[in-house]
């Protein structure tokens, strides 16, 4: 890996798209032809080679029952993906990313059938690696040799990830230049084959005369499990839809390989069953393969046969290297897999991917029998299959759904034959093939939890930042095919003339075995002949070609002036930004020095600096105000020009006239702009003190207002009350001694009559029974006694609002501290006592031995007022959020001190939640409120800090801590010396 991702093209997934169809920075480019893209779609149809010979071997003709209905769920298999392909035409990977899609409410199982799609194809290498071993192994057996079998398999399994890991263009190369004779090859096996068995004359005949039984559910079951690694392969072409350059023709070739499904797998399969009868053929698909095809090729089936299945395992190797790691890819970009398998070169190689694909296929090779493997790793393409019919039927409302009833069919038909088929070869292989993709998954998660940086994206990213260039694919075809031709050439005359001096020396016929070991040395050695170019010459070649047509293309596109002169400072060369800049032709100013151009310039270029600014000569630019010069920045660089052996130089000239009266015309707003700053500062700190004085205005014309109303709300209220309520507190000493004097005569009147023995009249007697006299004796004196303290209540209050007011204290004056916080806590009274929605609030007084202290009066009332207000509004607040828990009520500590001798501090303490410091520090600001809308001013606090600072010349201290509560501590001098 050589060639990686730009810098510019940062690898991230932090915002990878989930679910998106647009085109991501990680998208692979659009790299491939039409034709290699239906290279890799075709060689689905060459699959049939790894599974047709085991099941002819086991059900021979009824093997037909097996690959018809195959056949026909493979061809709406295509149909299908072809649908989805068009909606995801910039998704790789193919038919099960588009079933991971298709199901992304499940990530489970869409991860499921991606990774077991993926162990369906790193297993094709390996398989094909021992067919053609076993080819090999067959044709040295012609002339007594024995090939080393273990070797030949790693070789053929290692060959094509030698070329992916060179560059997937490479491999695009190779299939396309092999897979026409290799489809044409067996598409002339199945329909020649289908010709001879109908119309020759030695034919068996194309049916057989009992006709053809069918197999047992449970043989059927189990040889469908295997077919379907196969015949549903034909869908690859898919995988390479995001690379396409013409993804519209890519996705034709699904619908071609349609119609191909039933003539290769139906009817190759049938010539397969009817003529292939050589019973030493094993389960040796090349064996199998000649015999068939003997028959109706005659000799040349030797070498046709050879290179078929040669090309056919290699083509198909090519394809499963090409494709399993674009499944990983897309499967991490769904961000499922580890941020790893996103990682690709500039040569579109998925580094990551191919590492783990090549180290499955390894593993798939170590168990070396062929069934075996085609069965575990079946298992979990086969469950692949099964999603994406799952899949379809989920979304089937959506249009890209094609036949959502069929596919709930073929789900049903799957689920039967991965049961019934799997037990039928072997319950523990179908145990481990259902596992296999949990453990690759649990792989996976463990690789991205390990510690090493070795597998941290970060890591790979700084790696995979090289120096890259831009890519001529034209040039990369003609190299890669010549050398394909030279290598094979040359490889074919030697055998010839080997072949020749071999029979002229032992006179001996030709031997068709020499043919079929040429054709297979033939494919390998094109396939090293790419491996070499692509790791030796070929990527140098395609640097030079890139190298230069970058530099052709910058020359000519760029904006810049750009000048090639020679060592005598003549100029050898322009591109169309400078003919535009000196405002002449080409023809001009070739062979003209540069200096007659440009002021201040030597005659020798080696003396110029590598970056100056010149003034040219001829030209001058105008506006409104002035004629200035045109000034160019000249940037200089040498080179040794290699063709003729000369020292040159790159001029490259830019017009910098705007930006230079731009700067003159930026100064000079500068020095304007800088005078209008200096004056909006001065008036910015002229306004400032005006707004603090407008806001001191306005606070205290606030807090004058609202005070001289509220003094004379409550003069006016208490003046009203008082008049009243003493003319009914003088009365009711009177009151009292008149109603002890009347009561006093009716005892003694009653009295006399016991005396005189006169007894009351009757309607007295009934008078007195009706006014019950003897309660009302006793009840009046009751009542005016209770009418007294009511009244002395009364006259309480008034004083209160009279002291709390304190109209006729306009001047500071001795009072008595506790006497106003008592005032004050009496208003309050009724917002302290208990109510349904709150507790009653405890006032806990912790009074200190005070003198009588000079202040305002009124103005340190309304001090009071606003800190026991909001102490109140916030204990209530507390307790519905519920902080008081159990017994505990909300309290307000009020304590009185002197301290320093000659100061007065008076401390409001709550035991509420506090407040948190980003408020403390801004409670003073004037309309800061916490408070909802309507419910406060913010003028409060302010207003009690100008009280007790300015007025008094104390302090105010608010100390909070959340959960903790808050407390004011007020400080005011005892008596204040007059300023």
């Amino acid at each position: 890996m050589t060639d990686f991702v730009p810098e510019n093209q940062t690898i991230q997934l932090a915002n990878p798209p989930a679910i998106s169809v647009q085109k991501s920075r990680l998208q692979l480019p659009r790299s491939l032809s039409t034709f290699e893209t239906w290279g890799f779609g075709s060689t689905g149809l060459l699959l049939w080679f790894g599974v047709a010979p085991g099941m002819h071997i086991e059900l021979g003709e009824k093997a037909i029952w097996v690959w018809i209905p195959s056949a026909i769920v493979a061809v709406f298999l295509n149909l299908q993906i072809k649908q989805l392909g068009k909606h995801w035409q910039d998704m790789s990977g193919g038919t099960p990313n588009y079933a991971a899609r298709l199901l992304k409410d499940y990530p489970f199982i869409a991860k499921y059938g991606v990774i077991g799609y993926w162990l369906g194809w790193v297993s094709v290498p390996a398989v094909n690696a021992i067919i053609l071993a076993d080819l090999i192994k067959t044709t040295l057996l012609e002339f007594n040799l024995q090939s080393p079998d273990g070797l030949l398999r790693v070789i053929f399994v290692i060959l094509p990830y030698i070329v992916a890991f060179s560059g997937t263009r490479s491999l695009a190369i190779f299939q396309a230049f092999f897979i026409v004779p290799a489809v044409s090859l067996l598409i002339a096996f199945c329909v020649g084959g289908l010709g001879w068995l109908a119309f020759a004359p030695a034919s068996p005949g194309f049916l057989p005369a009992a006709g053809v039984a069918a197999p047992s559910f449970v043989l059927w079951a189990k040889w469908f499990f295997v077919a379907v690694y196969a015949v549903y392969g034909c869908e690859t072409a898919s995988s390479f839809i995001s690379e396409s350059r013409r993804p519209d023709l890519t996705l034709q070739c699904l619908k071609y390989m349609a119609i191909l499904i039933p003539i290769v797998y139906v009817g190759g399969s049938w010539v397969l069953a009817r003529l292939s009868t050589d019973p030493q053929a094993g389960e040796n698909t090349f064996l199998h393969l000649l015999s068939a095809a003997q028959p109706f090729w005659g000799n040349a089936a030797t070498s046709l046969i050879t290179f078929l299945v040669a090309a056919g395992c290699l083509l198909s190797s090519v394809t499963a290297v090409s494709n399993s790691p674009r499944v990983l890819y897309q499967l991490a970009l769904d961000r499922h897999l580890s941020p790893l398998f996103t990682l690709f070169t500039t040569r579109s190689v998925i580094g990551h991917g191919l590492v783990a694909t090549l180290i499955m296929s390894l593993i798939c090779l170590l168990w070396g029998d062929v069934s075996r493997v085609v069965m575990i790793t079946g298992t979990g393409y086969l469950a692949s299959m099964m999603v994406v019919h799952l899949g379809i039927w989920i979304k089937r409302d959506r249009s890209e759904a094609l036949y959502p009833y069929w596919a709930i069919l073929f789900l049903a038909i799957e689920v039967v034959v991965l049961v019934v088929g799997g037990i039928a070869w072997s319950w523990l292989d179908l145990l481990i093939g259902l596992i296999l993709p949990i453990l690759v998954s649990g792989a996976d998660a463990l690789m991205r939890r390990l510690p090493f940086s070795f597998f941290q994206l970060q890591w790979w990213t700084k790696f995979y930042r090289r120096k890259t260039s831009l890519r001529s694919f034209d040039f990369m075809i003609v190299q890669t095919i010549t050398i394909i031709i030279l290598v094979c050439g040359s490889t074919g005359l030697g055998w010839l003339a080997h072949r020749f001096l071999y029979l002229r020396n032992e006179n001996r016929p030709e031997d068709n075995s020499l043919n079929a070991l040429f054709l297979v040395l033939l494919l390998v050695i094109a396939f090293i002949g790419i491996a070499i170019a692509c790791w030796t010459s070929l990527p140098q070649v395609i640097a030079m070609g890139e190298a230069k047509q970058r530099a052709e293309h910058l020359f000519v596109a760029a904006l810049d002036a750009m000048l090639i002169v020679n060592n005598k400072g003549e100029i050898c060369q322009v591109n169309p930004a400078a003919e535009l800049l000196f405002e002449m032709d080409a023809t001009q100013l070739l062979g003209r020095p540069l200096n007659l151009f440009l002021e201040e310039i030597d005659y020798d270029p080696a003396l110029w600096d590598s970056l100056s600014e010149k003034t040219l000569k001829h030209k001058n630019l105008f506006n409104s105000e002035t004629q200035i010069p045109c000034v160019v920045e000249i940037a200089v660089s040498e080179y040794f020009n290699q063709s003729d052996g000369t020292q040159e130089y790159i001029a490259i000239l830019r017009d910098i006239t705007d930006r230079k009266y731009a700067e003159m015309r930026l100064q000079r707003s500068l020095n304007e702009q800088e005078e209008l700053t200096q004056q909006a500062t001065e008036q910015a700190k002229e306004l400032e003190i005006v707004l603090q004085n407008l806001q001191s205005t306005q606070t205290q014309l606030i807090q004058t207002e609202k005070m001289s109303s509220l003094g004379q709300l409550v003069a006016g209220v208490a003046h009203e009350i008082n008049n009243p309520v003493n003319f009914i507190y003088g009365n009711l000493s009177h009151s009292v001694t008149y109603s002890r004097d009347l009561l006093e005569l009716v005892d003694r009147y009653q009295a006399w009559e016991r005396q005189q023995a006169i007894a009351p009249s009757p309607e007295i007697q009934t008078f007195i029974e009706d006014i019950d006299l003897d309660f009302l004796r006793e009840d009046l004196p009751k009542v005016l006694h209770s009418m007294k303290l009511g009244a002395e209540r009364i006259r309480q209050i008034v004083l209160t609002l009279r002291n709390f007011s304190r109209l006729d204290e306009a001047e500071m004056k001795p009072i008595d501290i506790h006497e106003g916080i008592d005032s004050t806590l009496l208003l309050l009274q009724n917002r302290l006592k208990s109510n349904p929605d709150h507790k009653e609030v405890q006032i806990i007084k912790n009074y200190g031995e005070l003198p009588l202290v000079d202040c305002f009066a009124g103005q340190l009332n309304q001090v009071f007022m606003n800190l026991l207000s909001n102490a109140i509004d916030a204990l209530q607040t507390t307790e519905k959020e519920g902080f008081f828990s159990g017994n505990e009520s909300p309290s307000v500590t009020i304590s009185t001190q002197i301290v320093n001798t000659n100061f007065v501090q008076i401390s409001f303490k709550d035991n509420g939640y506090g407040m948190p410091e980003s408020i403390k520090e801004k409670i003073f600001n004037p309309f800061f409120t916490t408070k909802p809308v309507g419910e406060g001013t913010g003028l409060g606090l302010s207003i009690s800090y100008k009280i007790i600072v300015d007025k008094h010349g104390g302090k105010i201290q608010c100390i909070s801590e959340e959960r903790k509560g808050t407390e004011f501590l007020i400080e005011i001098p005892l008596s204040r010396p007059e300023s």
